[in-house]
Formats: C-alpha cells, sequence, structure tokens
C-alpha cells in the first residue's frame, strides 16, 4: 500500500484515490515521463524528462552538465508527476465535462549512480523494458560514455495515485437533453517499426510487441 502523508493525502474527488503500489508502478512503466519540479536561480521550472522504474526507484539520466540534474544532485526536495490521458467524458452539461486519466505524484530527493557497472546495468533495463532483447544485439555503453552520463534515482516512498474513470456524472434534472451523452476514448498505439533509411535490406525487422501489449498495432 501507499504510504499515506500530509502531502499525499488526496484532498479533492477522494474516490479516485487509489492505494495500491502496483498502480503506482503500472502507471510510470507505461508513461515513461517525468514531469519534474525544481527551484533553480530563476524561479521554480517544470522539465519533462524520460523516467523508467527499477523495483521501488525511478531512474532519470542526462549530460553532466544538465541544469536540471545539477540541481536535482545538490539534495533539493522535488516532485515529479506521470500522467496518461484515456479519454473525455462527454456529459450532458458543459459544467459536467471531464476527462479519463491515470496519474501518480512523487515526493523526495534524487541521489547519484556513481557506478558505471551499475549504470550500465540500469540503463540497459531502460533498453530493455522499451525493446525486449535489444540489448543483446547493440554496442552497450563504453567507460567514456557512462562516464559523461549522469544518473540519478529517486525512492518511491511518497507517492499518491489517482485515477478518473468513472463515466458521465450528469444532474438528475439534464437526463432528459436530448444530447448524447458517453466517453470519448483515447487510446496509445505503438508502431509498426519504421526503419531508417541507411538500414542493410538484409536485417530482419525485430519483434517488440511484447513490451507493449494491447497498445501494440494491429495490422
Amino acid at each position: 500500500m501507499l504510504s499515506q502523508t500530509e502531502r499525499t493525502q488526496i484532498k479533492k474527488g477522494t474516490h479516485k484515490a487509489v492505494l495500491e503500489t502496483q498502480a503506482l508502478y503500472d502507471i510510470i512503466d507505461e508513461a515513461l515521463i517525468a514531469h519534474i519540479a525544481i527551484n533553480d536561480t530563476n524561479g521554480p521550472i517544470i522539465i519533462p524528462m524520460l523516467a523508467w522504474r527499477v523495483e521501488n526507484k525511478v531512474y532519470i539520466h542526462g549530460a553532466k552538465n544538465s541544469r536540471l540534474l545539477r540541481v536535482l544532485k545538490s539534495g533539493q526536495k522535488t516532485c515529479l508527476t506521470f500522467t496518461l490521458f484515456d479519454g473525455w467524458v462527454l456529459a450532458r452539461s458543459a459544467f459536467h465535462h471531464s476527462a479519463h486519466y491515470r496519474s501518480a505524484v512523487v515526493f523526495g530527493e534524487f541521489v547519484t549512480v556513481d557506478n558505471n557497472q551499475d549504470k550500465d546495468r540500469l540503463l540497459n533495463h531502460f533498453i530493455e523494458h522499451i525493446a525486449p532483447g535489444r540489448t543483446e544485439q547493440i554496442r552497450l555503453s563504453n567507460h567514456k560514455e557512462l562516464a559523461a552520463t549522469e544518473l540519478l534515482a529517486i525512492e518511491l516512498n511518497e507517492a499518491s495515485v489517482k485515477v478518473g474513470c468513472h463515466g458521465v456524472n450528469d444532474d438528475k434534472a439534464d437526463l432528459d437533453i436530448p444530447v448524447w451523452a458517453g466517453v470519448l476514448p483515447y487510446r496509445t498505439v505503438v508502431g509498426p517499426l519504421e526503419p531508417c533509411d541507411d538500414l542493410a535490406e538484409c536485417i530482419d525487422t525485430p519483434d517488440y510487441s511484447s513490451a507493449y501489449g494491447n497498445r501494440w498495432h494491429s495490422s
């Protein structure tokens, strides 16, 4: 179960709160983009970053001179958000139009992963997450590349999850309005693969569908 703290307690739309840790994991694993908040000399800023989970930690990476990573390395407290948009809810009144979504908010501080072997393993985990089996075929990062890469981790010890999936909530007085009401779903479709222009004709197209379930395109 997710921890309940003053910062993670959901006070608006409490019926949308989800406390299962697996729900948090599922949102992070599908989103793969975190919006990360920092305060720097110019004030608050939120930056989107590729992010992936290994067990109970989220990892981000970038160049050593990244402004975001420099601030996070200093131990500044931060907040990460992950959002998946699932559709519009079309009601009989303008007021009750809303959306279906899954969202997660994570609080904490990042720490640096310095060991190059750990970096290699964790970065390769990300590649395997998006393209299973690929690390067995590509050239892996060398020492120079790993040394030039900053890798940060944050524990998932303080987080909240909110899921909106409850359909139309019209007032009883509006039920007789002769207009269509319901949900307009959004679905993410992954693939098909698009080869680069200089790809040799003898190379077979890989199959990464196992990573995406029903989101993988159907021909």
